[in-house]
This record gives structure tokens, C-alpha cells and sequence, in this order.
């Protein structure tokens, strides 16, 4: 701690320096009377902190989620107590099962107040307990910095996640003197000597390996010492579920993106592998497709698994070898590994790439638009720039399986599944990397559920595009329906606004594309007034709904499931 002399401060002053003490370029907040001396302490940093005013809390979160996931470090959150609490609480789930480190900031009513019910009061830790690393309320004013440095070093540390904080207002209002706490040096982990030898000898024994890379906190340099590695041992490279940023995609290890809608070729790679290495992922359901590729909790498949907490190793599955790593450290240790011949799989590699880029040729879809076709012209157009951000839906499936996502920033999408992520990612995006392009895929209906904030991208002039893809129904949900209910679909479908008409009251530029021949110039012209103007513009994707998925229609859907029903009233089967 600084033995600096500091003058007498109150609450939200002590608090506000201490975020920048540890470099927070960016706040996201809705503003509340819960904390307005942390509001009124950021006229004091103008020069380094930027308040970002949002629409609502769970845009403010996910804005601040985002902001973790581009920069490895927290993102900051500020919302007021109760209603707001509980509107972003939906951001720090997803910080949680992202490992995104994350600091969510709750105004809380006095002390004097506390334990009465009183006006929006909620106790936080039993609220979040659940979907946190550290939950904590500071009820002392001369000890903001204390909890303001552990919150940093929990929400970075191991597996990185969301802390949130709870500030009563008398803590606020308090006044103290008390020194600033300067930040810690970011620590790393590293695999141990033996460990390393352990490693070389599976790949030494191996036959059909496969390196599967997910999780956060990846470094550039990480991904150049990964991607190394994988040269020297010509190894075949996946990504995790949604971790489509973790490798460049362009480069001739690569073989897939690992989970829910991978092809059938790579499916089958990895059922027949004899040696699964797993970097920075928790091997979680929708990568494994329900646990299935790799059986738990004893793989067929001898599992190399890597992870910066101790508690995930074994957590699910038992590794033959378990290394607590994180990936900067790990990746820095590969250096002195290399085969002493060309090692036996490297043409298997070489098939998986093939394989790997005829899945990039679009499937045949229904109707005048083709959303296949849609992708890969904005992959041809962006030619590995930018960052696609997604919420959750079936149209992700196509920014998934189409676009080559080029390393780190070039992808924001929630594991967890979240709806309504795409646009606030996408603006956070554009604020960290004003640059770059920024283009939020969204389903209508995963857009409608946070599109207040086109309010951020209208004040802060910000150049976002985004696609929406207009089905007028919940067509994840209508998929499923189908499968299990064929011919019953109900309560899935709703009336949409005009899009076209709506980005334009937020200043923006709109168009409706019907068409494959009509897109791409109108993309074009997207791109060209976000970057003259600095403000968004959308495109609504009118198609044929029974294009449900990349090479999936509802009809099929809906005809394989009647069969299956009449094949079980004919055989009796239950």
C-alpha cells in the first residue's frame, strides 16, 4: 500500500480512483441516486475514465461482459439498487459461465436501513451468490480500496469471472483518509518440467491427436506460441463452442469449430481420436454435444486437459493427465517441444483441413435469400477484419459455421446462451476498437430484446451494422417444437416493426434486402455510411422461415418427427 499523504475523501471519490489506480479506461452504467457520489466523482477523470450512459441494465452488462472479453480485464458496471440489480444480473451469469472477469458495482440503501426491507432492498450475496466468484457488500468507507484491489485479483485470477460489490449509501457519503492500493502484477501459471514430459510422451504414443482450444484470457503471443506448437506437431486445431476468436481460422491447422452444428466429418475426428489435448476449456455440454464425443466421466479418448482452476480438473471429466495452467503460461512453456520426425497424422491433418473448408461452401437453403450465401459475402468483404458479434438463436449457426474468425477481438459470442447480447457486444466492440468494423448478426427476436440500446450507438456516434435475420417467430424454440410436438407449432410467432423505419430514428441508415442479388451492394453501402457517418445502420434479411438452420428445414424437421411418431404407434414402442 502507498504511504503517500491523500486527502480526506468521501466514499464515491475513494472509489473511482481506486478503479483508475488499476486502469479502468471505461465505465458502463445506468445511472441511479443509489450512487451518485461515484457519478459525480468521474468529473475528476474525465482524461482517463469514460462513462458510457446506457439504456438499460442488462445492456450496461453485457456492454461491460464484452469489455472483459476484449481486454482481459474487468468490465465495470455501475446500476442502482433492486430493479436494477436484477436487470443485470443476467450479465454476470454470462460472466460467469464465460469466465469473463467482470466488477458489477450495486448501489445498496444505508446501513441504517439495512435488514427492514426497505425501499428496493435485496441482500446481494444470497442474489448472486450463485453466479459469482466473490459476492460482498462494503459497509466501511476507509476500506473501498482494499475490496476495490481483491476485486480485481478474484475477478482476474484462475478461472476469470464476475465480482459484484454492494455500496450502501452511507459508505458513499462517508468520508475517509485513506491511501490508494496500487494493483497487483497479473500472475501467471505454468505447467511443471515433468508435466511438459508427461505431454511429449502422449504425443509420442499418440496415433490420432486433436488440440482443442477455448476459454479467455488469451494473449496475442499466446496465440502465436500455441499456433507453434501445433505447426511443429502438426497437429489438427478446434475451437470450443463459441470460443471462435481463440485461433485464427485462416491458418492450415485449423479444422473446425467443436459443438453444437459442427460437421459430421469433424464429429467423427474426434470420436476416433486416441489422444484429446484441451486448452483453456471446461469441456462444457454444448461443446461436447451433451457430453457425447467424449464420454464422461471417463473418456475413451486419453484427455490431456489444461485449466487455470485447480477445481475443474476431474470436476466433469478424468484426465489421464492434468496440468493447472493457465493459456498464457502454458502456451509460453511449448517452446522447447518438438517431434523428432514428421509425425505419422500429419496428412490426417492435412484431409481435416479439406474437409474443414468444404463446409465454407454455402448448403442449399430455401426461397430468394439465401442466409448461407448472406455470410460468406460478408466474410469475402470483411476479408478477416473486424469482430461479428452474435446473441443466441439458430442464425448464429450461420456466423458460426461461415465466417473465418482471424484471432483475438474478432469474435464476441455468449456461451451461455444469452439472448440480446449481439448489439451491446457490438457496441462495446466499437468503443474498444473504433477502427474496426463491428457487425452484430441478431435474430428479430434476440434483437428486440436490447435494441433500446441503439441509443448508446446514437450518442457515442458509434458505426455498428447489423443484420437482423426477420423470420417473425422464436425459430430455435419452433425447431425443437417440431422435433418434439410435429404439427402442434403454437405461441412461437409474433408481428415485427419495420426495422428499416426504426434505425433510421435513431439516425441511422436501413434497408430491407429479399434477395441474393440485392445484398451485397446493400451491405456495402452499410459499411460505407457507419464509417463516413459514425452511426449505425441495419439491414433486415426477409427469408424463407423454413430455412431454420445450415442445411435444415422445419419441414424435414417436422416430417422425420411424424415418421418417428408413426413408426412408434406401429411398433408399439413407448
Amino acid at each position: 500500500m502507498s504511504n503517500a499523504v491523500t486527502p480526506t475523501r468521501n466514499g464515491g471519490q475513494i472509489l473511482i480512483q481506486q478503479l483508475r489506480q488499476h486502469g479502468a479506461r471505461r465505465v458502463f452504467l445506468v445511472p441511479g441516486e443509489s450512487y451518485l457520489p461515484c457519478i459525480d466523482a468521474l468529473n475528476e477523470h474525465r482524461d482517463a475514465i469514460e462513462p458510457i450512459v446506457c439504456r438499460q441494465e442488462s445492456g450496461a452488462g453485457y456492454m461491460a461482459e464484452a469489455y472483459g472479453k476484449l481486454t482481459n480485464e474487468p468490465g465495470i458496471c455501475f446500476v442502482t439498487r433492486g430493479p436494477g440489480a436484477t436487470n443485470a444480473s443476467i450479465a454476470v451469469h454470462t460472466a460467469y459461465q464465460d469466465s469473463t472477469p467482470m466488477i458489477l458495482f450495486i448501489g445498496q440503501v444505508g446501513n441504517d436501513f439495512i435488514e427492514r426491507e426497505a425501499f428496493q432492498e435485496i441482500d446481494y450475496r444470497r442474489m448472486f451468490g450463485p453466479m459469482a466468484k466473490w459476492v460482498a457488500q462494503i459497509d466501511d468507507t476507509a476500506r473501498i480500496p482494499e475490496f476495490i484491489a481483491r476485486a480485481y485479483s478474484v475477478a482476474t485470477s484462475g478461472r476469470p469471472g464476475p465480482v459484484v460489490l454492494a455500496l450502501p449509501e452511507d459508505t458513499l457519503w462517508g468520508e475517509a483518509c485513506v491511501a490508494d492500493v496500487e494493483p497487483r502484477q497479473r500472475l501467471h501459471s505454468y505447467p511443471s518440467q515433468q508435466q511438459l514430459r508427461e505431454l511429449q510422451q502422449h504425443l509420442e504414443r499418440a496415433e490420432k491427436p486433436f488440440l482443442l482450444l477455448g476459454g479467455s484470457g488469451w494473449t496475442e503471443q499466446a496465440q502465436m506460441d500455441i499456433a507453434a506448437f501445433a505447426e511443429r506437431y502438426a497437429l489438427p486445431v478446434g475451437v470450443a463452442w463459441r470460443r471462435l476468436e481463440c485461433f485464427n481460422q485462416h491458418h492450415e491447422n485449423f479444422v473446425g469449430h467443436v459443438g453444437s452444428g459442427m460437421h459430421q466429418a469433424l464429429r467423427e475426428q474426434l470420436k476416433s481420436c486416441d489422444l484429446i489435448i484441451t486448452l483453456g476449456t471446461r469441456l462444457g455440454e454444448p461443446t461436447t454435444e451433451g457430453y457425447s464425443w467424449i464420454e464422461s466421466p471417463v473418456p475413451s479418448q486419453t484427455l490431456v486437459h489444461i485449466y487455470p482452476d485447480p477445481e475443474e480438473l476431474g470436476h466433469v471429466y478424468r484426465p489421464d493427465l492434468a496440468i493447472n495452467a493457465d493459456v498464457v503460461g502454458f502456451s509460453a512453456s511449448l517452446g522447447e517441444l518438438a517431434p523428432e520426425i514428421t509425425p505419422a497424422w500429419k496428412q490426417a491433418t492435412a484431409t481435416a483441413r479439406r474437409a474443414y473448408l468444404d463446409t465454407l461452401i454455402p448448403l442449399e437453403a430455401p426461397g430468394r435469400l439465401s442466409l448461407d450465401k448472406v455470410t460468406r459475402t460478408v466474410d469475402r468483404l470483411l476479408n478477416g477484419k473486424g469482430c461479428i458479434t452474435v446473441g443466441a438463436g439458430n442464425y448464429a449457426l450461420y456466423a458460426h459455421r461461415y465466417i473465418q474468425f482471424g484471432g483475438l477481438g474478432s469474435s464476441l459470442a455468449p456461451t451461455v446462451g444469452a439472448m440480446g447480447y449481439g448489439l451491446p457486444a457490438a457496441i462495446s466492440s466499437k468503443l474498444e476498437h473504433p477502427q474496426r468494423p463491428a457487425i452484430c448478426f441478431a435474430g428479430d427476436g434476440c434483437f428486440q430484446m436490447n435494441l433500446q440500446e441503439l441509443g448508446v450507438a446514437l450518442q457515442y456516434r458509434l458505426g455498428i451494422v447489423i443484420l437482423v435475420f426477420n423470420n417473425g417467430m422464436w425459430g430455435t424454440i419452433r425447431a425443437h417444437q417440431e422435433n418434439d410436438f410435429p404439427g402442434r407449432e403454437i405461441a412461437l410467432t409474433f408481428t415485427n416493426p419495420k426495422f428499416d423505419s426504426l434505425i433510421k430514428a435513431y439516425g441511422g441508415h436501413g434497408e430491407i434486402v429479399e434477395d441474393d442479388a440485392s445484398f451485397e451492394a446493400a451491405f456495402n453501402r452499410a459499411l460505407a455510411f457507419t464509417e463516413q457517418e459514425h452511426l449505425p445502420a441495419l439491414i433486415e434479411l426477409r427469408y424463407d422461415a423454413d430455412g431454420i438452420a445450415p442445411g435444415e428445414r422445419l419441414s424435414a424437421i417436422r416430417a422425420t418427427a411424424l415418421e418417428s411418431q408413426k413408426y412408434s404407434n406401429d411398433t408399439g414402442e413407448l
